[in-house]
């Protein structure tokens, strides 16, 4: 992957965008009865069905909490935490996407938090928003059940709040949807991250719960860092904590929402826009990828002996523009960062491209074939990714 200046950056924050150190172990597990998978799937050790396999798995809002607790205490408004909630489900309930799961999953939440900066108000907000969460998704064909949770009091482990969820789900094996299909020959279309969809209450920005720590200090000012110590680490160098021009309540330029809204804008799910293309499609759809952790470079980790090419993004949403102009990151890093402007990527036969778009824009969601597969030009035939934005190339793997 690129290295360059910005990235160095990154890395001083205490962050790494392609978790290659993580990697570095995880690969060399047991990668679980479909190893080209976006999720691991393992066998229903519940029923030991045969026909049946268990998916697993977690994740949070990360450091999008800290953007909450900031906006709650400089506008007391407890309410930003039903987005948190959100945040956290939804990062785990799209990964299951990819995996053709949306249906009889039981959800469980675990909210680490210091009390003393993080009270009952809030506790009984994010709450709330998990419930209500589940219930849009419930309006939208979408069953996700509740299975409890856990909130720690753990204030030397954390100065503000962490929110993470585990979902579990058991599915049919002949249903699993199996990225290790991703092949050369098929279009790539790309659904928006931004704007409303029609289960969607709010303009989304697009931002998601990735890059976070790093949009967080690249766009909000040192008045963060002088009055909320509380919400980074003492050990990272002040050059690179809140160095950014805005207040939460500044406009965004290019947008019709502040700051501290296109920071905040919930994660939005693709699940019943998921849901109608597989059910139309079946398979006609042989791969989906969440862009979540690596951004535009998520792909690379999807498919055999690929060169993914993709040369008609959506245009850069203004929030990542203004990360960009603000931070001074390259090209190369914001697109290995930050979704860019669509969040999930449907791998289809070409002939079937029209119809997810159309099916997207039924939920209000844009859709475009965003570029398309190829055979690897790599000689060990290792996959690989060429962006192409009018005059830039950027080339990973």
């Amino acid at each position: 992957m690129p290295t360059n200046l910005s990235q160095s950056r990154y890395n001083q924050r205490g962050v790494s965008s392609d978790k290659s150190e993580v990697h570095k172990v995880v690969d060399k597990m047991d990668r679980g009865l479909f190893p080209g998978a976006f999720c691991k799937v393992t066998e229903d050790l519940l029923t030991k069905d045969e026909s049946l396999c268990n998916v697993i798995h977690s994740d949070g809002a990360g450091t999008k909490s800290i953007l909450g607790y900031l906006w709650y205490r400089e506008n007391e408004d407890a309410s930003v935490f039903r987005g948190i909630a959100q945040d956290s489900i939804v990062m785990n309930l799209d990964d299951l996407a990819c995996v053709g799961i949306w249906d009889q999953v039981v959800l469980s939440s675990t909210v680490n938090r210091n009390a003393r900066n993080f009270p009952g108000e809030a506790l009984a907000a994010l709450i709330e928003g998990t419930e209500a969460f589940l219930q849009t998704l419930a309006e939208n064909g979408i069953s996700i059940k509740s299975g409890g949770g856990e909130t720690a009091d753990v204030g030397d482990l954390t100065g503000t709040v962490a929110v993470d969820s585990c979902a579990v789900a058991v599915c049919p094996r002949e249903k699993i949807i199996d990225n290790a299909r991703i092949c050369p020959g098929l279009s790539i279309v790309g659904l928006s991250s931004c704007g409303q969809a029609t289960y969607e209450t709010f303009e989304n920005s697009g931002i998601g719960s990735n890059g976070l720590t790093s949009a967080r200090h690249e766009l909000l000012s040192s008045h963060y860092r002088d009055n909320y110590p509380e919400t980074f680490d003492p050990k990272t160098d002040r050059q690179y904590i809140y160095c950014g021009p805005h207040r939460m309540a500044d406009p965004l330029p290019g947008s019709t929402l502040t700051v501290g809204q296109a920071l905040l804008s919930p994660t939005r799910t693709y699940l019943p826009v998921v849901k109608r293309i597989v059910e139309e499609l079946g398979q006609n759809v042989l791969g989906l990828v969440h862009c979540s952790g690596g951004g535009q470079t998520k792909c690379l980790r999807f498919g055999t002996r690929v060169h993914h090419v993709k040369d008609n993004l959506f245009p850069v949403p203004a929030l990542f523009k203004e990360i960009q102009r603000a931070s001074g990151t390259s090209d190369e890093e914001m697109h290995q960062v930050y979704n860019m402007g669509h969040r999930l990527e449907v791998f289809c036969l070409p002939e079937a491209a029209s119809k997810v778009i159309a099916l997207a824009q039924n939920f209000g969601i844009d859709g475009q074939v965003v570029g398309r597969t190829e055979e690897s030009q790599k000689a060990d035939g290792n996959n690989h990714l060429t962006i192409q934005r009018k005059d830039v190339t950027l080339r990973y793997g």
